[in-house]
C-alpha cells in the first residue's frame, strides 16, 4: 500500500491508523453511517496490506539479483488485492472500480482535466525544487512505471474507498458524482502513510509538508479522477506517470 522504509517500526501502521482516527470519528458524527462491519474490514486490511509489505522487505530480499526494490512485496500485495476483489460480486467489483465500465464520456473529460490540472502544477512544482542530475536507472523506471500505481491505486482507490463509503455513504454531489467521507479519508491517508512513520529505533518522523502536498495534490487528484471516471485503470496509469514523472525529473 505504501513506500517501506527498510527501518519502519512494525507499530507505524497503527499509528497512521491513530493519525487518522480523528476525521473518522468526525465522519462517524457527521454522516449517515452504514454498517459498522465495514470499518473492522478496512482497518484489517490496510494492516495486512502494509504488513505483507513490511515483512517481505525485511525477510524476502532480491538484492542478490541486483534489485533494490520491494518487487515480492508489492506482487505479494496485488494478489491479495485481486483474491479480495474476485470474491465479491460483480456488483461489488463495478463499484470498486475493477471493470470495463466507465462514468459518461463527460465526466471522464472532467476528471481527466483535473488531474492534468494539478499535474501541470505538480510538474512546476518539482522542477523548481527536485534535486537534478541523477542518474538513470532501468529498475528505478520499471518498477515506478509498474507497481506502485497497480497496489496504491487497488488499495486506496479501490478496495479501501469501497469499504469506507460502504460505511459512511456519499452524500455531497458534485458534477453529478457523489463524494462522502470515504473519499476524504482514503485522500488524507495516502498523504500521511508517505510521510509519517516510527523507526526501529522508535524516533517518530512527521513530514507535514510531504503529507499536506500529497494529499492536496497527488491523492485528491487522483482521487477526483477515480470518482469521474468511475474506473481503477485511469488512478492507476496516472499514479504511475506521476512517479516517471519524478523519476524523470530527478535524471534531467
Amino acid at each position: 500500500m505504501v513506500k517501506i522504509i527498510t527501518d519502519m517500526s512494525l507499530l507505524t501502521p497503527l499509528i497512521w491508523i491513530l493519525i487518522i482516527l480523528p476525521i473518522i470519528l468526525i465522519a462517524f458524527v457527521k454522516s449517515e453511517k452504514g454498517q459498522l462491519k465495514y470499518l473492522g474490514f478496512f482497518i484489517l486490511y490496510f494492516l495486512a496490506d502494509c504488513y505483507i509489505q513490511q515483512l517481505s522487505r525485511q525477510y524476502i530480499s532480491t538484492e542478490f539479483i541486483g534489485l533494490k526494490f520491494s518487487w515480492i512485496g508489492k506482487i505479494i500485495s496485488l494478489a491479495m488485492s485481486l483474491v479480495i476483489i474476485y470474491s465479491v460480486s460483480k456488483s461489488a467489483r463495478q463499484e470498486i472500480g475493477f471493470t470495463r465500465k466507465t462514468n459518461s464520456k463527460k465526466q471522464v473529460i472532467i476528471g481527466l482535466l483535473f488531474f492534468f490540472g494539478f499535474l501541470l502544477f505538480d510538474f512546476i512544482f518539482k522542477m523548481v525544487l527536485f534535486p537534478k542530475g541523477g542518474h538513470f536507472d532501468l529498475e528505478t523506471f520499471a518498477f515506478q512505471a509498474t507497481l506502485p500505481g497497480l497496489t496504491e491505486e487497488l488499495a486506496f482507490r479501490g478496495i479501501s474507498l469501497w469499504l469506507l463509503e460502504k460505511l459512511f455513504p456519499p452524500k455531497w454531489t458534485f458534477k453529478g458524482i457523489k463524494f462522502g467521507w470515504g473519499f476524504i479519508i482514503v485522500t488524507v491517508l495516502f498523504g500521511v502513510v508517505h510521510g509519517a512513520f516510527l523507526t526501529a529505533n522508535h524516533t517518530f518522523k512527521f513530514d507535514l509538508i510531504t503529507i499536506v502536498y500529497l494529499a492536496l495534490i497527488s491523492s485528491l487528484s487522483v482521487g477526483i479522477l477515480r470518482k469521474f471516471t468511475g474506473n481503477i485503470i485511469y488512478p492507476i496509469l496516472r499514479h504511475n506517470t506521476i512517479n516517471v514523472m519524478n523519476a524523470i525529473i530527478r535524471i534531467l
